[in-house]
This record gives C-alpha cells, sequence and structure tokens, in this order.
C-alpha cells in the first residue's frame, strides 16, 4: 500500500473516531455508561501502554504502576484544587501552610504529576533496578504499597489529608479531554520506540549480554525506561483523578496494578495497539456489558439463583481464561495495527475464498487446460 494511501485511510479512521465521539457526546451529555467506559477505557490505555513499555519493550517486570499513578493523582489534586475550597477539604487536619495558597492550571499541574511520578522513580531506580526478573517485580509491589499507605499516614494528613482523601479535584473541561491527552502521550511513547533508544530497549529485551556487547549502556536505558514509564503513569493517575472528582488511598490497591497488567497480556506483551484496544475491553466488560449478571432475574417464576452481586466477575474470569487458551499470546501478540497488514488479511481471504477454475472454464490453449499456450 502506497505510504499517500496509508496517510488517507489514518485520516478518515480519525475522523470517524471522532465524529463517533462527538455523537456520544451530543446524545449522552457525557454521562452514559457508554461516555464512562470510553473516557475511563481512554486513561487505562495510556497507564496499560506505559507499564508496556516498561514490562513489553524493555523486558523489566514492573508491579508498581498503582503507586506511580497514586503520586500523579495526589500531585495534581494538591495543585488544583480551588483555594477557598481548601478549608471545606482539609476541614479535620489543616493544610500545610506552603500548600494552602499553592495553585496550578490544570495543564501545568499534569506535567507536574508526571514529573513527580518521574523523581520517585529516579530514586528507587538505582537500587531497584540491579534486582532480576521476578524479585524486581516484588521491589515495585513494595514501592507502590509503601507510597498507598504513606500517603493515608498521620504525618502527612496536612498534605494528603490522610484517609479522607482529596476532593473538588477539578473535572474534564470537555468530553473530548482524556482522549486527547491520552492520544498525543501514547504518540510521544510510539515516537519514541521507534528512535534509537527504542530499539536499545528492544536489543535488552532480547538479550542483555548483547546489547551491552553492542555498547548498550543497561543501567542508563533500564533507568531511562522506568523513569519514562513512571512519567506517564502518573500523568494517567492525575487523569483518573479528574474522572472521579476525588481520590483517597484506597483508590489505588494493588488490585488496580493488576487490572493494568490483565490488559497489557490480553492486549499482547510488547504490542502498543494491542494495549489500547485490551483497555476499551476490559473496562466494558468490567463497568457494562456483565452489569446485568449482578442482577436479579427470573425465568417465567423461577428465580436464577446464580445471577446475584459479583456474579459478573465469575463470567468474566470464565471469558479471561478462555482468551487466555485461545490468544496465548494475546490479542495482537507483538505484531501493531497496520494498514499493509489489513490489505494483506483481505487478499490472503479473497484468494481463500475464491473458487477455484475448472478446465471447462479455461480458454482453449491455455497451459492449466493442457495446451502449449499457442494457438
Amino acid at each position: 500500500m502506497k505510504k499517500k494511501t496509508k496517510v488517507i485511510c489514518s485520516l478518515l479512521l480519525a475522523a470517524a473516531v471522532f465524529v463517533l465521539l462527538y455523537i456520544v457526546d451530543i446524545n449522552n451529555t457525557g454521562n452514559s455508561m457508554l461516555a464512562t467506559v470510553l473516557q475511563l477505557g481512554a486513561i487505562y490505555a495510556l497507564v496499560a501502554v506505559s507499564m508496556n513499555l516498561l514490562n513489553g519493550f524493555t523486558g523489566l517486570f514492573s508491579l508498581g504502576q498503582a503507586g506511580f499513578m497514586a503520586l500523579g493523582a495526589y500531585t495534581f489534586g494538591i495543585l488544583t484544587i480551588p483555594v477557598e475550597s481548601r478549608g471545606m477539604v482539609y476541614y479535620l487536619y489543616g493544610i500545610n501552610d506552603v500548600l494552602a495558597n499553592a495553585a496550578l492550571p490544570v495543564p501545568l499541574a499534569m506535567i507536574v504529576a508526571g514529573l513527580v511520578a518521574a523523581f520517585f522513580a529516579l530514586l528507587i531506580g538505582a537500587p531497584v533496578l540491579r534486582l532480576k526478573s521476578d524479585y524486581f517485580a516484588i521491589a515495585t509491589l513494595g514501592f507502590s504499597e509503601i507510597v498507598r499507605i504513606l500517603i493515608g499516614s498521620s504525618p502527612l494528613n496536612t498534605v494528603t489529608n490522610g484517609s479522607l482523601g482529596l476532593k473538588m479535584i477539578p473535572g474534564f473541561s470537555s468530553f473530548f479531554t482524556p482522549f486527547l491527552i491520552s492520544g498525543f502521550c501514547i504518540l510521544v511513547i510510539v515516537l519514541l520506540l521507534r528512535s534509537s533508544y527504542g530499539r536499545s530497549f528492544k536489543a535488552i529485551r532480547e538479550d542483555e549480554i548483547a546489547a551491552e556487547a553492542m555498547g548498550i549502556n543497561l543501567s542508563k536505558h533500564k533507568q531511562m525506561a522506568f523513569i519514562i514509564s513512571s512519567f506517564f503513569a502518573g500523568i494517567g493517575g492525575a487523569l483518573l483523578a479528574m474522572f472521579l472528582g476525588a481520590v483517597t488511598p484506597t483508590t489505588f490497591p494493588v488490585k488496580l496494578t493488576y487490572d493494568i497488567l490483565l490488559i497489557v497480556v490480553i492486549g499482547g506483551i510488547g504490542s502498543v495497539t494491542g494495549s489500547v484496544i485490551a483497555s476499551f475491553l476490559v473496562v466494558a466488560c468490567k463497568e457494562w456489558w456483565f452489569r446485568f449478571l449482578d442482577q436479579s432475574m427470573y425465568i417465567g417464576a423461577f428465580h436464577v439463583p446464580l445471577l446475584k452481586s459479583g456474579f459478573r466477575m465469575v463470567v468474566f474470569s470464565l471469558v479471561l481464561m478462555i482468551v487466555v487458551l485461545f490468544f496465548r499470546r494475546g490479542i495482537m501478540g507483538d505484531r501493531e495495527f497496520s494498514w499493509d497488514g489489513i490489505a494483506a488479511f483481505f487478499r490472503r481471504l479473497f484468494r481463500r475464498n475464491r473458487p477455484a477454475l475448472s478446465g471447462a472454464d479455461l480458454p482453449a490453449g491455455d497451459e492449466r487446460n493442457g495446451g502449449d499456450g499457442h494457438e
């Protein structure tokens, strides 16, 4: 497929997505379950891609994503809660004098949220990145829990408001805000992966010894991947805070990291496109499509006893088992969405379904009909 054709197809796809989101926005005023699933899916897509940058493309198995999201969310909330409303938020413990009047515009506060998460990644990166495989995962998981506990601890009550959390966090100015921010951040990650740094990350994933022999500084590139992944996780946490309007330490449990990891595995470890697709599918299944299973249902006069609260998660788990059995490498594996791949798929499908020509259907003299090819 020619480059010009690819550009036209990409523009048409982007326009179709924009029109779809616009229809959802005007028809549901941004409050329907569909709008909620789309916005939450966009946020999870960013966090999943940031996790895939580390787990799938660099080969570092991290479980600290929830901790970095918490850092980003709390930093964003502290800096964006209206100054006149902070007395109602910090009514029990009071607020630190330095933060009492500290306020930033939403875009700048979001960048600061990512930088704070990246700063903590820099602090723990030096000792933690010396660990291998499972030990690295356990260390990052422990960091995530330490962050969650410290956020709710009494020494930080005047900063984080303790177990009461933060509320009155400004929401999205537009229905399109999470899609634009997540899309831009994912685009930056894709460009990074296509650069020399991205190729170095992939080389480290494939074989650290060979990568080092080629002149790649393992420590430097691992720390770079860890910091960049944490930066975008912090921005994802800020988006989640905007989506919810309030955050507490219980908003960022270990389960949140497992949910993000689930999206990465289902989409395909090492596939940005797979993480994006899987994020919307997983959120839709958990929050929308299977909701009816938590409600009482009758078949005639018979009450179905299994359909009660929590049963949707049982069905969701069964669906996940089926997906893992038939798509062991995830939906996309390590492949990416491409127009050439789609064109090749339809060409193979067309050739497979095209009936073979019989001898009677071939012109006289055709070599396939036994002729010599000459009249």
